[in-house]
């Protein structure tokens, strides 16, 4: 699986306040990234998989939500995750 536990956990500890923290918005941001990325690399293969490809969209509409929210609630830890986790915008 390309997702176990030990990596959720180093997700958490990087970019949560601790590695309990995963209901913070820089967590889950950074675990959505994670799985967008692999994702993308799964459709560079399989190009038909339909079904992958929108639940692609969907986590990349997440993000965006989670990003907008943080946006206009603290601008500068917005600008320290864009920058953490190499994202446009």
């Amino acid at each position: 699986m390309y997702l176990d536990a030990e990596k959720k956990q180093e997700i958490f500890t990087t970019y949560g306040k601790s590695n309990k923290d995963t209901g913070s918005v820089e967590s889950q941001v950074a675990l959505f990234s994670y799985r967008i990325q692999h994702l993308t690399e799964h459709l560079k293969q399989n190009i038909h998989d339909f079904g992958t490809k929108r639940a692609l969209t969907k986590l990349v509409g997440k993000r965006r939500s989670l990003l907008d929210y943080l946006k206009g609630k603290d601008i500068e830890r917005y600008r320290a995750l864009i920058k953490a986790l190499n994202l446009r915008k």
